[in-house]
């Protein structure tokens, strides 16, 4: 059980795809077994473009197509209430149409009012998905699980903690403290050899604090051996039995990203387990 989670958002947006969503099904597994009233914003990606520019005919076909995306996410919608209610899960449902800014804005407005959101991971950095995703991790103030295909039960016995002593690891952590406390085991995992960590405390600092709550904690430091940070913490998840990774998120210039890549950007591109990420 997951006495402190009373809330958790879960957003789908559709582009006219008919997507799968593990999300969906992950949000519905924590709702079920924390005992906690789940939203569902599942959002039709409207096209917004003036009739000036397309005449009446063009004008027409996007209108068309906006109507035959809103029917999707209606009838994605309709699923997802029926699985609710199998689930015996409290559960709202909006579908709103909106153009991307105003859906980004919806998405961040929910999850502020939510213990947690969840949404499906996107590997491509220029989808508008992944825009999302960026958005409700830096703007929400909230902690969002991202989940990857195939994640559709949720589990949260073995958790991987990626530790840099810096701000957002540190948020990120004291906002995992519901899934980290009913943790059967926590590990703690500092990656040295990618920058400097000098003037941080390390693993071995913040494992007492996690003790005292009561959590379970080892702890590991690595040398940097794999092509990147990412990596490491991956094939440490991976050799841990993890069944959900905590790291903050970091954000640096898309210049930056796009020379020099980052660990949350390939975090994002690569992960095969469930990440729960803060800024």
């Amino acid at each position: 059980m997951l006495p402190s989670i009373k809330s958790v958002f879960v957003a789908f947006t559709e582009e006219g795809r008919s997507e799968h969503s593990s999300a969906l099904a992950y949000a519905m597994s924590l709702s079920q077994q924390a005992g906690a009233h789940l939203t569902l914003q599942a959002a039709s990606m409207r096209y917004g473009v003036p009739g000036s520019l397309v005449g009446a005919f063009g004008a027409e076909l996007i209108n068309r197509e906006n109507r035959r995306i809103s029917e999707l996410a209606d009838a994605f919608a309709d699923k997802a209430r029926g699985r609710a209610d199998l689930a015996g899960v409290t559960c709202m449902i909006e579908t709103p149409s909106l153009i991307y800014a105003n859906l980004c804005d919806r998405l961040l407005a929910h999850a502020r009012v939510h213990d947690v959101s969840i949404l499906d991971l996107e590997k491509d950095p220029v989808q508008r998905d992944r825009g999302l995703i960026e958005a409700a991790l830096f703007d929400s103030g909230r902690p969002v699980v991202i989940v990857p295909p195939g994640c559709e039960q949720f589990s949260a016995k073995r958790i991987l903690i990626a530790w840099d002593g810096g701000t957002s690891a540190a948020r990120t952590v004291g906002d995992a403290m519901p899934f980290l406390r009913e943790a059967d085991e926590v590990e703690i995992l500092t990656v040295s050899g990618e920058k400097d960590l000098s003037s941080s405390l390390g693993g071995t600092d913040l494992a007492p604090h996690l003790a005292r709550h009561g959590i379970k904690v080892t702890v590991r430091n690595v040398a940097l051996t794999q092509p990147d940070v990412a990596s490491e913490i991956r094939q440490a998840a991976g050799a841990f039995g993890a069944d959900l990774v905590v790291c903050g998120a970091y954000k640096h210039s898309r210049l930056r990203e796009w020379l020099l890549g980052g660990v949350t950007q390939s975090l994002l591109r690569d992960s095969t387990l469930p990440m729960l990420m803060s800024h």
